[in-house]
């Protein structure tokens, strides 16, 4: 991937430079996690979604309006048949720094030699408990020594950073949050703590499972030594270091550290979406444009360069509401 600088087009307006897209090729998924989807979920056909060509065409188009970060989420990307290739074609692609991925481990074994030589540089690995009994009641289906195996072969595979994503929910996983720092800090790779989202009606009150990155830090504080830190991965979380370790450990604080100020990314879903907030409806849907000029990229450039005008000053998520504003499950979005 080049370094080339590019003056980015995309600057919304609120003055953010927007240089960082989180991309889904796909809402399928081989998990159910309880506070990202339906036990039943119905996917879309495939003429509905974008294929892994009009994914790098969009890709490119980014790239050529200044991102340099590129994070392929889903659903469960790595289950989207021949993803591979798309990651080898965006490895290469002029002027895109960063490529990352965000998964849930179940495919990591195989994939993660094949990602690291297209050149992926950072993995995320969604881990919400190590019981694996309280694993299959999270996901509803996974299994996990599948993704201790996952994480393992990323380790082995050398992917420039491994972090693990554990959704924080009251008294269901917040009995294990010093155990997975230690498991991080025994890998040595990093962890970080996500408050949950109110994204989709997934049957359960978030006011009620809700757990605060205040609360989650002075747990932590009773077992670790935890020094703030300015470190950044380009995203939302702010880190911690674990003094004598290789641990980074962060938060991501929608509700109780609201980030909106200094937000530099966007969503497209597998649909082709574009969607400047997660917790906001407004979107603009690039699909139609995608298949209506397929051999002219002006369109589609000109209609991103103006959804950069809806991006709200922040997501406004509400915990009170007995209903979420935002109905679609996270796994629509993309993760």
């Amino acid at each position: 991937m080049s370094q080339k600088p590019r003056t980015s087009q995309l600057v919304d307006k609120f003055g953010r430079t927007v240089s960082y897209i989180r991309l889904s090729v796909t809402d399928r998924c081989d998990f159910r996690c309880t506070y990202c989807m339906a036990e039943e979920m119905t996917f879309l056909p495939r003429q509905q979604v974008l294929s892994l060509e009009e994914c790098l065409r969009l890709a490119r188009v980014f790239v050529d309006l200044g991102v340099t970060k590129i994070r392929i989420t889903g659903g469960e990307p790595l289950v989207r048949k021949n993803v591979l290739w798309l990651f080898q074609q965006l490895g290469r692609l002029e002027g895109l720094k960063e490529l990352v991925l965000t998964t849930n481990g179940s495919q990591l074994e195989r994939f993660a030699r094949p990602l690291v030589e297209a050149g992926v540089r950072r993995v995320n690995v969604s881990l919400d408990s190590l019981d694996p009994d309280k694993f299959k009641r999270i996901t509803r289906v996974g299994d996990l020594n599948k993704v201790l195996r996952g994480i393992a072969a990323a380790k082995e595979a050398g992917f420039a950073g491994i972090k693990l994503n554990t959704v924080m929910i009251r008294g269901v996983n917040d009995d294990e949050f010093c155990d997975l720092v230690q498991f991080a800090v025994d890998h040595e790779i990093d962890i970080a703590f996500i408050e949950e989202m109110p994204l989709g009606d997934v049957g359960h009150s978030r006011l009620h499972t809700y757990y605060s990155s205040d609360d989650a830090l002075a747990l932590l504080e009773s077992r670790f030594e935890l020094v703030s830190s300015t470190e950044t991965t380009g995203g939302p979380a702010r880190y911690w270091r674990i003094p004598g370790t290789r641990t980074k450990v962060g938060f991501i604080s929608p509700h109780s550290h609201n980030f909106c100020a200094a937000c530099n990314r966007v969503r497209i879903t597998c649909t082709g979406e574009l969607f400047p907030c997660l917790g906001q409806n407004d979107s603009t849907n690039l699909l139609p444009l995608l298949r209506a000029h397929p051999d002219d990229d002006q369109p589609v450039r000109q209609a991103i360069i103006d959804a950069m005008g809806i991006k709200p000053r922040g997501h406004d998520f509400n915990l009170f509401q007995a209903k979420p504003k935002v109905i679609r499950f996270m796994s629509v979005t993309g993760g």
